[in-house]
């Protein structure tokens, strides 16, 4: 299996400290392999096997412990009460109240802390109180373009390049379908979605009607990348005969969200430097979902062109929000520390000069720039930087 170096990087960065480490991203998207990653990592030097207690809640040795207390049970046996010690825990959201057992052991204990987890909701309330600032969050997500070449055995100067981008733009980058013979990528994929939608979704989410949770799914999944209100969505199904309405859209959209199979991107007004929170864009986690979330139909690969550059930006640690200045949109604004980039994603460049002209309306000096899927016969319009998208995916620069 492919090393996840970046992630792998910040678990080495982290160790013997007082933060806890949260892995987290969706289901499958390869957060117990890092796990078993790290533990071999720490095998490799010099941690006695002894000192690393790894424990899977999935596993079903672990399927009876979803309490705090049978958990505490579980773990006290294990942990030495002399010595430093290595505690991995996978899928730690199975066990109710598992915040306040990590607490305890992080304070009574001398120990390296790394749990793993499928939803947001880990994050809020009772843990962000007890730990204070003391974790640290590591989102992990389906393979990136470049890991995707490691794993197939393709070089970043192959002739074989445009064809291996469509078959990641159209089946993904999860590790078991990149890995996969194509005539059974999709049945994967089906399990993956089925798998999120039923036990990460509508288990988490006491929901009943799965029929309108995979309706709401479907119209995200075909207008990624476009501005959208849980009111559209509401007005949509029920002209068509769906019955449903705007509180339960909203709760739907939450729940996609926690479960990382959805990401809501706002809307930032350049021009009044704030925040709009009437609608925003959402993108969802893996493009091969979004092919099962249509029914596997051919869709806009213009916005699958955007999902992709959107995945890989939070790949890179940048924060998104998306562009409004007067009547103008611009795709991405891309923060990370003092670097702040504006970007606009086409599929082709029009003969027209809207997606630069709109870059244009910003102020000289901001790092600007168009990503397409076109081999670009001008690299700069204006002086904009004009990038097909495998190369920008490939930049080593860029992480």
């Amino acid at each position: 299996m492919l090393k996840r170096t970046y992630y792998l990087n910040q678990l080495k960065d982290l160790t013997n400290n007082d933060f806890v480490k949260v892995i987290t991203g969706v289901r499958r998207s390869g957060k117990s392999v890092l796990l078993m990653q790290y533990r071999d990592y720490l095998k490799e030097n010099d941690v006695p096997p002894e000192d690393i207690i790894y424990l899977n809640m999935e596993s079903y040795e672990m399927s009876m412990v979803r309490d705090e207390a049978t958990l505490h049970k579980v773990l006290d046996p294990l942990m030495p009460k002399n010595h430093h010690f290595y505690l991995l825990l996978d899928e730690i959201q199975n066990v109710d109240g598992w915040q306040r057992v990590i607490n305890g052991v992080r304070v009574s204990f001398d120990c390296d802390i790394t749990v793993t987890g499928s939803n947001a909701k880990m994050l809020s309330g009772e843990l962000a109180t007890m730990l204070s600032g003391r974790y640290v969050q590591i989102p992990i997500y389906p393979f990136s373009f470049k890991e995707f070449l490691q794993v197939k055995g393709i070089s970043e100067d192959s002739d074989r390049l445009i064809k291996a981008f469509r078959e990641y733009r159209n089946y993904g980058g999860f590790p078991a379908v990149v890995l996969a013979k194509e005539n059974i990528k999709d049945t994967i994929l089906s399990g993956i979605y089925d798998a999120v939608i039923l036990n990460d979704v509508a288990a988490r989410g006491n929901l009943r009607d799965i029929s309108v949770l995979r309706d709401i799914v479907g119209f995200l999944a075909d207008d990624v990348g476009q501005l959208i209100k849980p009111t559209k969505i509401a007005n949509t199904l029920t002209s068509n005969q769906i019955k449903t309405n705007v509180h339960t859209v909203q709760r739907y959209m939450d729940l996609l969200e926690d479960a990382f199979l959805f990401y809501k991107v706002d809307q930032y007004d350049l021009r009044g430097k704030k925040f709009l929170s009437n609608n925003g864009k959402y993108f969802i986690v893996d493009t091969g979902l979004r092919r099962q979330a249509i029914g596997r139909r051919a869709g806009n690969y213009g916005n699958q062109l955007e999902n992709i550059v959107y995945l890989e930006l939070k790949r890179r640690g940048y924060d998104v929000s998306v562009g409004k200045l007067d009547d103008v949109e611009i795709d991405f604004i891309a923060r990370k520390v003092d670097d702040v980039e504006y970007i606009q994603v086409t599929r082709q460049i029009p003969e027209n000069t809207h997606e630069t002209d709109n870059l244009l309306k910003l102020k000289t000096g901001f790092k600007r720039m168009v990503i397409t899927e076109e081999i670009p016969e001008n690299t700069r319009i204006e002086g904009i930087p004009i990038v097909n998208v495998v190369d920008w995916l490939l930049d080593n620069k860029n992480g």
